[in-house]
């Protein structure tokens, strides 16, 4: 079993910042591709960044330039930094990563609880 927890969610004004982290723990061998997904109220859940785990990257256009993704292998930790956060990143942001499990090393997709991000003035 896996468990990913995402962190650093909360309240920013327009133009500010924010740093999400999502920590893997649990039973498995690594993780492969890891995402930060989003849901806005009322509106479908969608992909904001991806990394696969030697790093390659891949954005959604209405953050590039804005957010970075980023992973420690190491740590089992995932990164978003969000910087020229506008009312429409506002949402629940969520971590998914596809685990390689113990012991048959069976791939399986993980998701976080989910963060809140609100950006308001």
């Amino acid at each position: 079993q896996v468990q990913l927890v995402e962190s650093g969610g909360g309240l920013v004004q327009p133009g500010g910042s924010l740093r999400l982290s999502c920590v893997a723990s649990g039973t498995f061998f690594s993780i492969n591709d890891m995402a930060w997904h989003r849901q806005a109220p009322g509106k479908r859940r969608e992909l904001v960044a991806r990394i696969t785990k030697s790093g390659s990257t891949k954005y959604a256009d209405s953050v590039k330039g804005r957010f970075t993704i980023s992973r420690d292998n190491a740590e089992n930790t995932m990164y978003l930094q969000m910087n020229s956060l506008s009312p429409e990143d506002t949402a629940v942001y969520y971590c998914k990563g596809e685990a390689v499990e113990l012991p048959l090393r069976t791939l399986r997709d993980y998701w976080g609880p989910g963060t809140q991000v609100t950006v308001s003035s």
